[in-house]
């Protein structure tokens, strides 16, 4: 054996153990960041899958029973749950996606060099730094039948006669939600796709415009290629921020007027604290578990598959 070949192998010999000192360090120092995410996380879900196979309920001394299956039997057969979920799609898929295109539009123009550009940045924030309470109950004063500010600007306007009770009309209570909806979540995805649009190269856009690329050229063949990644991570959390919503339509409508606006949160949390139904409401979330990360796997499939 060589000189070269003995030095070589010492050399991995020593490597080995200062590798495997390396990760064990590391893992240490994940130890105080992991411990929160496991009792403030990982535990709570565990348990509340558990409950989802019981009969838990409220009250003193009550015994726990295992039941396997029969919450999720009588699930099965729960239409106002299902018809929850019905009213849950539509909204989480049209405040994702309202939100994404105004978001989308709004960073192109946070993007532009424009006069006072940092107020307008600071200013864009402002919906997420509010309490999602605070925000539904502004909007309740601006949608007042007799006294919100937007019955009087449309009637000022002459573009209705009689006021309209957008939060207590069965037509209008769902579109008066996802409005708000879309208002409150507005700011993180623009801050988020502002982020994907700074990091765009220049001399991309610079060498397209000098071949002669119009801004829409440039926009589908650059711009929208290179977002394509903030835009999958984005609509993944906003969807699944929207479907599991519960304080802003809770404070807004609490699920009225006649359902139209209950969503799956909202008919588990009354199943839970006005009901005591623990474990046939953590089947219920359980459920809702399966299906968020159905359709996001389903979304992701179709996103790598137009990558491809």
């Amino acid at each position: 054996m060589s000189v070269a070949t003995v030095g070589s192998t010492r050399r991995t010999r020593d490597f080995m153990p200062r590798a495997a000192r390396d990760q064990r360090e590391a893992f240490l120092l994940l130890i105080p960041a992991l411990i929160p995410v496991i009792v403030f996380s990982v535990f709570p879900l565990l348990q509340g899958i558990y409950l989802g196979f019981t009969n838990a309920e409220a009250g003193f001394e009550v015994q726990v029973v295992f039941n396997k299956l029969d919450n999720y039997r009588r699930l099965l057969h729960n239409a106002l749950f299902w018809q929850s979920f019905e009213i849950g799609i539509v909204w989480a898929v049209a405040t994702t996606a309202l939100q994404y295109v105004l978001g989308l539009g709004l960073a192109l123009l946070l993007n532009e060099r424009l006069r006072l550009r940092g107020v307008a940045r600071m200013l864009a924030l402002v919906p997420w730094a509010m309490p999602s309470v605070i925000v539904a109950i502004m909007w309740r004063l601006v949608y007042l039948p007799d006294a919100g500010i937007l019955n009087g600007v449309l009637q000022t306007l002459h573009l209705q006669r009689t006021p309209v009770n957008w939060l207590g009309d069965f037509s209008s209570a769902l579109p008066a939600v996802i409005v708000v909806g879309v208002w409150a979540g507005l700011a993180p995805t623009t801050i988020a796709l502002l982020g994907g649009l700074q990091g765009i190269a220049a001399d991309l856009h610079e060498a397209a415009a000098v071949d002669g690329a119009s801004s829409a050229q440039r926009f589908q063949h650059i711009t929208w290629p290179q977002l394509r990644s903030v835009t999958e991570a984005i609509v993944s959390l906003d969807f699944i921020w929207n479907f599991n919503s519960f304080g802003l339509v809770y404070v807004l409508t609490a699920g009225g007027p006649g359902g139209q606006t209950m969503l799956p949160a909202l008919f588990a949390y009354n199943e839970a604290f006005k009901f005591g139904h623990f474990g046939y409401a953590a089947a219920m979330g359980n459920v809702m578990v399966l299906v968020v990360v159905g359709l996001l796997a389903i979304y992701m499939r179709y996103q790598r598959r137009s990558q491809a």
